[in-house]
């Protein structure tokens, strides 16, 4: 407490009245976060304890935007966990990127009445464009620091998924493919890996998405989760020495198809006795029983199945405690209906740079909220049995 009250009276001596107030919100917020990162460790910094339950790794840096101006702060990093304080905001980097194309678009001319609504419903009416400049200069920043940043480790399971925005582009409004990676660590942590925006889902586009995302340093992926997209299948199979697994929902969707209306309902129950099986022998043997039974009635469908029985049924083959994250798209598509929120209140960015602000910034909260997330996305028990000195059976795809 002697020293908390030294630290305060230098700050009452020093500075002018402008930085006195960010200084003093800067002293309260590092000691309330210390105060709660001693609760979670059960014992002060450097403290002896027999009650100590965990302990301090380091700091990592973060700018808090306040009224007040900027404050710098150092938010402590626990060896077992993570902790992030509950003041600040963690949405407000993605209203900010919002805010940010909002302005863009009603700077350069872009009078549609769903932007002009909103410029005067936030009172951006009569903004600069250097202003917007300087908006979009300090989010680009985050943004691009975030999406270039070094993959560390391995990262056993990758979700890869698309979506598709509107954007202006000399003069025509053209759609964009969104392309989004998110995986989870050999610490059984989940993070966005990284995005990227191009003219559709083409082999060659998903190749340098890929590829960008090694050259950062992916690598350990033994299961690549998608939907059954040929061009992504096919760079992944060029890019990373991994198993590819179809979206189970997408397969069904598709399966469903073939069946008549009457069919539809018995046609997805049989399917689903393979998915109940306990392991990968008994689902595929359940999974050929099935095809056989509907191939008299059903030809197209049991040709169907034939053919996805491989890539349906990968992950089988890995850690039961981790199949009902790893059997579809779905853990990616939720972040894609996130996107698709917020990016529907723009409906037409000005130009592809606003778009990756946007979603870029939507991506890193997420990943931040992910961070400060105490369960773990997988038990870190589990998870060790796939690395890579315990390889799963099923042969990975040739590189």
């Amino acid at each position: 407490m002697t020293d908390d009250r030294i630290a305060l009276r230098e700050l009452l001596e020093k500075g002018s009245d402008a930085t006195f107030l960010r200084e003093m919100i800067g002293f309260a917020a590092q000691r309330l976060m210390e105060l709660e990162a001693d609760g979670l460790c059960g014992a002060g910094h450097s403290e002896r304890s027999a009650e100590r339950v965990n302990q301090r790794n380091g700091y990592r840096e973060r700018d808090w935007q306040t009224r007040a101006g900027t404050v710098e702060l150092r938010i402590p990093k626990l060896r077992r966990g993570s902790y992030f304080p509950g003041f600040l905001e963690p949405r407000r980097t993605a209203e900010k990127a919002l805010t940010a194309v909002i302005q863009e678009a009603y700077v350069q001319g872009i009078s549609t009445r769903s932007v002009d609504d909103l410029v005067r419903a936030m009172g951006l009416e009569g903004v600069s464009k250097s202003q917007v400049s300087r908006l979009c200069a300090e989010i680009d920043e985050r943004v691009g620091d975030f999406l270039s940043r070094p993959i560390e480790g391995d990262w056993p399971y990758l979700w890869l998924d698309a979506t598709y925005v509107k954007v202006r582009e000399a003069g025509r409004i053209v759609p964009v493919a969104v392309t989004v990676a998110v995986g989870v660590n050999g610490d059984s942590r989940r993070e966005v890996l990284g995005m990227a925006v191009g003219a559709s889902e083409a082999e060659t586009f998903w190749l340098d998405f890929l590829r960008s995302l090694a050259r950062r340093g992916l690598r350990g992926v033994k299961l690549v989760i998608s939907d059954a997209h040929e061009g992504l299948k096919a760079a992944v199979t060029k890019v990373l020495r991994a198993t590819w697994q179809r979206c189970r929902v997408h397969f069904g969707r598709t399966a469903l198809a073939h069946a008549g209306k009457t069919q539809r309902r018995i046609v997805s129950a049989w399917i689903g006795t393979a998915y109940a099986q306990e392991d990968a022998a008994t689902a595929h043997a359940q999974w050929r029983t099935v095809a056989d039974q509907l191939r008299p009635k059903v030809p197209k469908l049991a040709a169907l199945m034939d053919a996805a029985e491989e890539d349906v049924l990968a992950y089988m083959h890995f850690p039961a405690a981790h199949r009902a994250k790893l059997h579809s798209t779905n853990p990616i598509e939720r972040l894609n209906g996130e996107i698709k929120r917020r990016t529907d209140v723009v409906g037409i960015f000005p130009n592809e740079a606003a778009a990756v602000r946007l979603i870029g910034a939507i991506l890193l909260e997420q990943s931040d909220e992910w961070a400060t997330q105490r369960a773990r996305y997988m038990t870190l028990e589990t998870i060790g049995t796939i690395s890579d000195t315990a390889p799963v059976s099923l042969p990975a795809l040739a590189s």
